[in-house]
């Protein structure tokens, strides 16, 4: 999943920042203050950090204009801790408020809270991210580097599966057991096949061994530094 970082405070951004891809998220560190639903388009985050004392205008402007066009989770930073600011933050679009000086465990969890509510109920949200590569759950493709390859149902399925653990190992029979419910007809055989297919089609996106073997167990996705980090 891919945060956006609105903040002025060079040191704030970057130690968020770096905590952040420890935890495997994709971050983008706004630069340009001064046309920041412009940098949201383009970025399409899933989440966004905003501060509120910015230059040119404030982070309750920039909520309500990012309000206009998407239902993303907004979280304020600010040094600001009275209720009034709390509620203001709340009133002008956003979804919760962390303030100054930022304890980074609070703010990792309460970003993984929102994530996980947000995912299930707001239809912006229709993917998951392993570094920078995403499943894009929705139109069932993966998309890396501005490259896209179309998977088949089962093919999301499989990575679906192996994104949910972030580099862990999931057994063939979870997977297959998600894919096919059950059915007593499918085989290892069956499920290798279709990563084979599955592994080739990465391949042909710059995804050459994301999909990895754990002997007599399953599969996990491989965190190459090419693609994860």
């Amino acid at each position: 999943m891919k945060i956006m970082i609105v903040e002025d405070d060079e040191i704030i951004k970057s130690s968020l920042k770096t905590e952040l891809e420890k935890w495997g998220y994709e971050v983008y560190c706004l630069e340009n203050l001064d046309n920041v639903v412009a940098e949201f388009q383009a970025e399409k985050p899933q989440l966004v950090l905003l501060d509120i004392v910015l230059p040119f205008f404030n982070g309750y402007y920039w909520c309500q204009e990012i309000r206009k066009i998407s239902k993303v989770p907004i979280i304020f930073i600010s040094s600001k801790n009275e209720n009034m600011d709390i509620v203001m933050a709340m009133q002008f679009g956003g979804d919760d408020y962390i303030t100054k000086p930022i304890n980074l465990d609070v703010t990792i969890a309460k970003i993984q809270a929102m994530l996980r509510r947000s995912y299930n109920f707001i239809n912006d949200i229709d993917y998951l991210s392993f570094g920078k590569i995403q499943l894009i759950l929705s139109e069932t493709k993966v998309d890396f580097s501005g490259m896209n390859v179309d998977l088949t149902k089962t093919e999301m399925m499989i990575l679906e599966s192996l994104f949910k653990e972030q580099g862990g190992v999931v057994s063939r029979e979870k997977i297959m057991d998600r894919c096919w419910q059950g059915d007593s007809f499918i085989d290892d055989n069956t499920l290798a096949v279709n990563v084979t297919r599955l592994r080739k089609k990465l391949s042909s996106i710059g995804l050459d061994g994301l999909v990895m073997t754990k002997k007599g167990y399953g599969y996990y996705l491989e965190k190459n530094s090419e693609w994860y980090k």
